[in-house]
């Protein structure tokens, strides 16, 4: 047998800034950025999709953006911005998608021209699975809005829509060029959209940083009454533990470990069955308070600890359980999102669980009973201790 042998490595770089009023004259920014990143004398195209509640919600940010563009001459802004509904309906309805790559087309936007996303992570999901399979990849400037995406989903690598009724069917592994996380943005969230994201950063503390875990304990009150200095520093400390794990051994996901997906197996699957009227962050905090749940029960996580967890969870507002999360036999619904789960890493199933707060590890079966009983424990829990 003959054969030839193949290998390459491609380096990703990316850069997330953090700053206040991105579109600002003043602030430059962006305009360092796209000069900085210049590959040739042409002029290089940069087209918009924006979040369209989050252009309701930012007074007069189109014209902001055009009066910015009109003065830094870093990339020639395509006369349209493309206004698309926020939140999963973005993603469940494959024309948005079409239609983005149809203005893409339209607006002539190569390889070597941006496409940026303003708005939270399903916007960002969908605009950059277009720019990725566009030309086989345009560059993608994410411009996060909600604590979600600015601290989780905007500073990753995948780019997605729904599809068959299944969250993330169709996507890609796929870096921006550049992330800009402006905090101005976060002033128009609603308290749910603001408490959301906090879920993500009890999620990472718990599976990579016990210190951070006691600054959330620490700080939770000041996060609910919306202290911007305190949502600075999680966004930021998240960011960065998110960007780590992302660098530190398979970041296109190749195996069958996602420990970032710790408490979402079960979370998915409740977007999904109640129609994303749960909100993906209100989900993942149901997810670790479960997975947590059964690490105790599994004789993994001492009770103390386990007390722990579920106590941050609530005083951020979170609701803990739901009764499709309940294991009432062989076929509930929240089983058949085990099953998907394992069916979506390939095969063999990979949930992450914890040792202690700061230390998760891997397993490769989950015992229904002990699941059950897991879901039993955290209603009582909330029945004993109503918000």
């Amino acid at each position: 047998m003959e054969y030839l042998q193949q290998t390459f490595s491609v380096k990703f770089e990316y850069k997330v800034f953090f700053t206040s009023g991105l579109f600002d004259l003043g602030n430059t920014c962006m305009e360092d950025f796209l000069l900085d990143n210049a590959t040739t004398e042409s002029v290089k195209k940069i087209l918009f999709v924006v979040d369209e509640d989050v252009m309701k919600a930012t007074t007069g940010l189109a014209d902001k953006i055009r009066r910015y563009f009109s003065i830094h001459k870093g990339a020639q802004l395509v006369p349209d911005l493309i206004l698309v509904p926020g939140g999963e309906s973005v993603k469940n309805n494959e024309d948005h998608f079409h239609n983005f790559l149809n203005k893409i087309n339209e607006y002539g936007i190569d390889r070597h021209s941006y496409v940026a996303a303003i708005g939270g992570g399903s916007v960002l999901d969908m605009a950059g699975y277009a720019a990725a399979v566009a030309h086989r990849g345009i560059k993608h400037i994410r411009i996060p809005t909600t604590v979600l995406a600015q601290n989780d989903s905007g500073v990753g690598v995948k780019n997605s829509i729904n599809y068959f009724g299944k969250k993330n069917f169709l996507g890609t592994f796929a870096p921006p060029v550049a992330v800009f996380n402006d905090d101005n943005f976060l002033l128009t969230l609603g308290n749910r959209d603001w408490r959301s994201g906090i879920a993500e950063a009890i999620k990472v503390s718990l599976i990579k940083d016990p210190v951070f875990f006691e600054w959330l304990e620490q700080n939770a009150e000041a996060l609910t009454a919306r202290d911007m200095e305190a949502m600075r520093y999680l966004i930021k400390r998240c960011a960065q533990l998110h960007l780590n794990h992302i660098a530190s051994g398979d970041p296109f996901e190749k195996g069958s470990s996602r420990p970032l997906d710790f408490g979402h197996w079960s979370a998915h699957k409740l977007e999904q069955l109640t129609n994303f009227e749960v909100l993906h962050g209100e989900a993942v905090a149901m997810g670790l308070a479960l997975d947590t749940m059964y690490s105790n029960l599994a004789g993994f996580l001492s009770a103390e600890e386990t007390q722990r967890v579920i106590a941050l969870i609530k005083k951020i507002g979170f609701a803990i359980t739901h009764p499709l999360l309940e294991v009432a036999s062989d076929d509930s619904p929240i089983l058949v999102g085990l099953n998907e789960f394992r069916e979506h890493l390939g095969g063999q199933l990979t949930i992450m669980l914890l040792k202690r707060i700061g230390e998760g590890f891997e397993v490769h079966d989950i015992d229904t009973d002990i699941l059950r009983q897991a879901g039993e424990a955290i209603n009582e829990y909330a029945a004993l201790n109503p918000a």
